[in-house]
């Protein structure tokens, strides 16, 4: 998992991207994609704050066990991490695999519908 693209506006196109997604499996088709949407800019924007475009860059060098650990490392106040972690993983940025928190994108794309 290299590449997440995040889609903005782009609501109705979540069908579209499934049946595509659908029909490439069904033909056997080997293929591995990553999207997440937001309803609007502002609400990406609200999600992907500096602090948490910081945490996530982290994550992408170093997976943790424990939102403790990743405030320490980060020099950030526990509580504002922890609301940070629970943020990212609710919209699919951050990923908890056997316990340890993670972010394996090499980069987030941003495609925004007008």
């Amino acid at each position: 998992m290299s590449r997440m693209t995040v889609h903005v506006g782009g609501a109705r196109d979540m069908g579209q991207r499934f049946s595509e997604a659908f029909r490439r499996a069904a033909a056997g088709e080997d293929f591995e994609e990553q999207h997440v949407t937001f309803l609007s800019l502002e609400e990406m924007l609200s999600a992907l704050t500096p602090k948490r475009l910081e945490l996530l860059r982290y994550l992408r060098k170093n997976e943790v066990d424990s939102i403790k650990a990743l405030a320490q490392e980060l020099g950030r106040d526990y509580k504002r991490v922890h609301e940070d972690v629970k943020i990212l993983e609710t919209a699919g940025l951050i990923v908890r695999e056997a316990g340890r928190f993670g972010a394996p994108w090499a980069e987030i794309a941003a495609e925004v519908a007008l």
